[in-house]
C-alpha cells in the first residue's frame, strides 16, 4: 500500500513516519505540511535524519489521490473537515486523526470544538475506530475517524462494565492525567517549561472537547448513560496518558468474578493488558506502544468500583491506534508494524 500523510510535521504526523517506515505493507508515498512545504521532514525532526529523506509536498488532494492508496490527515480541528470531502471524493480512503469526525451531532460538534461542522454527508459515512469495540466491518469503509486520546484510555477501561450494564449510569467520574505532547508541537503559556516543570495543572475543567465524545459511545452501549465527570490535568511528562475512572457497582461483586469479566472481555485483543490483580500500571510501561494496560480495584465499603488505564497519547492514542485501524481497514494481520514492546526506562 501507499500511504500519504497530511499534517506530517506534527508529533502525530511524526509517529505516523516512525511507525509506518518498518511497517512491512506499507510505504511512504508522500507526506505534506501547509506551512513547510519544501524543506525535509529531517529538518523539523532531526530523529528521522536517515529514516526518512522525503520532501514536504503541499496538499494538493487531486494530486495525492492518484498516488496513494490511503491517506492519513493529523491535521488540527477544522482541517480535516474541509480536507477529508476533498479526498473522498478523489476516490481516496481516509484515516482522520482529527477530532473532526467523532461527534455524530453537528451542533455538539460545533458547541465543543467552538468550529464549523464538517460536512453531513461525510459524517455520516464516517466509523469512529476504537479498534478493539469496533464491530462494523470496515473493508469497504473510506472513513475512519480515529478516536481521542483520552477517549481511548477511558472507553477501553469502561467498556466490559458499562456493557454489562454492570454500574450505576450516573455515578462515572473519569479523572485523566497526560503529558505535555498531548497539547501539541506549538508551545503554548502552558506548557512551555517553566510553567510545566515541577507542576501539575488541571485545564479545560467541565469544558474538555473529549466529553462528548466519551459520552457518545457510552450511550451507544447503554442508553442509559447520559452525562459523565470528566476532568483533565496535565504532568510534567512528555507522553502518557493514566485514567483513573470511579463507578458505582449495581451490586456486589468479587475482585475475582471483575477480573475474570475484563480477562475475557480482553482475550483476543492483544494491546490491551489487563494486569494481575494487586498489580497497577505506570505510564512509562507502555511508552512508545501500541499497548493498554488496565488494572482493577473493588472498594467492598461503598461498592465502588476503580479502573486505572494507561497509554502512550501519541500511538495509542494517535498514530498507532490509526495504524491498526489500518491494518484492519486492508484485512491485514491487527499487530503488523505494531507489535514493539514499549521503551523502558
Amino acid at each position: 500500500m501507499k500511504a500519504a500523510i497530511v499534517g506530517a510535521t506534527g508529533y502525530g504526523g511524526a509517529e505516523l513516519i516512525r511507525i509506518l517506515q518498518q511497517h512491512p505493507e506499507v510505504t511512504i508515498e508522500s507526506l505534506h505540511s501547509s506551512s513547510l512545504e519544501g524543506s525535509k521532514i529531517a529538518d523539523s525532526y532531526p530523529h528521522l535524519q536517515g529514516v526518512s529523506g522525503m520532501k514536504l509536498e503541499s496538499i494538493d488532494p487531486e494530486k495525492i489521490a492518484r498516488n496513494a492508496d490511503l491517506v492519513f490527515t493529523a491535521t488540527p480541528s477544522g482541517v480535516s473537515s474541509e480536507l477529508v470531502p476533498a479526498f473522498i471524493n478523489e476516490g481516496v480512503r481516509v484515516i482522520d486523526l482529527s477530532g473532526d469526525f467523532r461527534l455524530r451531532d453537528t451542533t455538539a460538534y460545533e458547541t465543543w470544538y467552538n468550529k464549523k461542522a464538517p460536512d453531513e454527508a461525510v459524517l455520516e459515512d464516517a466509523v469512529y475506530g476504537l479498534t478493539e469495540w469496533l464491530d462494523a466491518d470496515v473493508t469497504e469503509a473510506q472513513l475512519i475517524s480515529n478516536p481521542g486520546c483520552y477517549p481511548t484510555a477511558a472507553l477501553i477501561g469502561l467498556a466490559p462494565l458499562v456493557k454489562h450494564k454492570m454500574i450505576d449510569p450516573g455515578s462515572i467520574v473519569i479523572d485523566a492525567k497526560t503529558g505535555v505532547s498531548g497539547a501539541g508541537k506549538k508551545a503554548t503559556s502552558v506548557t512551555h517549561f517553566a510553567e510545566m516543570n515541577d507542576n501539575l495543572k488541571i485545564y479545560k475543567v467541565l469544558e474538555h472537547q473529549h466529553t462528548p465524545e466519551i459520552e457518545q459511545v457510552l450511550a451507544d452501549w447503554d442508553p442509559n448513560i447520559g452525562a459523565v465527570t470528566f476532568s483533565t490535568h496535565l504532568v510534567p511528562m512528555t507522553r502518557g496518558i493514566m485514567t483513573t475512572i470511579y463507578v458505582n457497582a449495581t451490586e456486589s461483586i468479587s475482585p475475582a468474578k471483575l477480573y475474570d469479566l475484563f480477562n475475557t472481555s480482553y482475550k483476543d485483543c492483544y494491546f490491551v493488558r489487563v494486569r494481575e490483580p494487586g498489580t497497577y500500571p505506570s505510564t512509562k510501561e507502555v511508552y512508545g506502544s501500541n499497548f493498554c494496560d488496565v488494572s482493577l480495584a473493588y472498594d467492598e465499603r461503598t461498592d465502588r468500583i476503580m479502573v486505572v488505564s494507561v497509554i502512550d497519547n501519541l500511538v495509542k492514542g494517535a498514530a498507532g491506534q490509526a495504524v491498526q485501524n489500518m491494518n484492519r481497514m486492508f484485512e491485514l494481520d491487527e499487530k503488523t508494524g505494531l507489535s514493539f514492546a514499549p521503551v523502558y526506562p
